[in-house]
């Protein structure tokens, strides 16, 4: 054993001196020097820079609370189906904050695409409910009765069960799944809530 008394204080060496509170002091409390502060910093602005490029993916990854909350839409028409004759048909727009779902088409008319206006349209004594959008870009189509549908963007024109007739569109005008609804001028069209749109 070492005796510290015996030996002068300049000649003992750090080690013997030593406290053992000293040894076990976390590397956390030791003192900061300028090459400690740089790794922390650049470690910790990676780490942003690195959060900040991943969040904009966790939108597409993590379905957002209000995200795909299908349900029926009840709509008034402004005639009843009833009273429509063979080649008329009557426009109708969805609720706000509402849009209705795409049964079927394709172009820009893709099945599950949101659309917000369209038509309950009469040929051969069946009614069929048509989106209002044009298959080639997107436009809205107006109604031609008698005639079918003519978009003013590009052109295109459709017939009245929403074929092409004339492009530049080379798929037709999509489907809305619908039934009736309690008086001749309501309607229930599949539709999907849309928080803060409209």
């Amino acid at each position: 054993m070492l005796d510290l008394a015996s030996k002068p204080a300049t000649e003992r060496s750090q080690k013997e001196i030593a406290t053992p509170a000293d040894e076990t002091t976390s590397p956390l409390l030791q003192r900061t020097n300028r090459r400690n502060f740089i790794v922390w910093y650049l470690g910790g602005l990676m780490g942003a820079i690195g959060l900040a490029g991943l969040a904009p993916l966790l939108l597409y990854i993590v379905p957002g609370a209000g995200a795909n909350k299908f349900l029926d839409l009840t709509v008034t028409l402004d005639k009843g189906l009833d009273q429509l004759q063979d080649g008329q048909g009557v426009s109708f727009d969805a609720p706000a904050g509402k849009g209705f779902v795409m049964a079927d088409g394709g172009g820009d008319n893709q099945p599950g695409k949101i659309a917000f206006k369209g038509f309950a349209i009469k040929v051969g004594g069946n009614v069929a409910l048509l989106s209002a959008t044009c298959s080639h870009l997107g436009c809205s189509v107006s109604l031609n009765e008698g005639k079918g549908f003519n978009c003013p963007c590009h052109g295109s024109v459709f017939g009245l069960s929403g074929d092409v007739k004339r492009g530049p569109a080379t798929s037709p005008l999509s489907h809305y799944t619908w039934k009736k609804g309690a008086k001749p001028n309501e309607i229930i069209v599949h539709g999907v809530d849309l928080p803060g749109v409209g």
